[in-house]
C-alpha cells in the first residue's frame, strides 16, 4: 500500500524549498532558510488545525495534522515551556518590565530559533501582567 498523504506531504515540502529558493534567487537553500520555510509550513498547519476544529471538520484537521508531523520531524525541537519562562524572566531583567516589545525583542535575539513565537507572546504576557502585580 502507499503512503500517498506522507507522499503529498514531502512533494509539497520540496515545492515550498524549490519556491523560497527561487524567491531568494539562490540555487540551494542554507539550512537555516529550509528551517525558516519549514517554520511557516507548520505554522500554517497549525492555523489551519484551529480553524478546522473551530469549524467543525474534524478529518481535515486530521489530514493537517498528520502533515504537522511530517513537517516537524525535519525542524529542531522547540524549548520546553519551562525554559521559555526562564528565558523570559532573564529577557524582562535586561528589557525592563515595562516594554512588552522590548521584552520581546530581547527574547527572540537570544533564542529565535528555540522559540515559537506565540508560545513566548503568551508566556512574555503572563510574566509582565505577574510582575506588575
Amino acid at each position: 500500500a502507499k503512503d500517498t498523504a506522507r507522499l503529498n506531504t514531502i512533494r509539497l515540502i520540496r515545492s515550498s524549498f524549490a519556491n523560497a529558493a527561487i524567491d531568494l534567487k539562490t540555487e540551494q537553500l542554507s539550512d537555516e532558510q529550509a528551517q525558516t520555510v519549514l517554520k511557516k509550513m507548520a505554522k500554517m498547519r497549525n492555523e489551519s488545525i484551529a480553524m478546522f476544529e473551530k469549524g467543525g471538520a474534524s478529518e481535515r484537521a486530521a489530514a493537517e495534522r498528520a502533515e504537522l508531523a511530517l513537517i516537524e520531524q525535519w525542524l529542531p525541537s522547540m524549548a520546553s515551556e519551562e525554559q521559555v519562562r526562564e528565558w523570559v524572566k532573564d529577557a524582562i531583567k535586561e528589557a525592563g518590565p515595562d516594554n512588552m516589545g522590548k521584552v520581546m525583542g530581547a527574547l527572540m535575539k537570544a533564542h529565535k530559533a528555540e522559540v515559537d513565537g506565540s508560545m513566548a507572546q503568551k508566556i512574555v504576557k503572563e510574566e509582565l501582567e505577574a510582575a506588575s502585580s
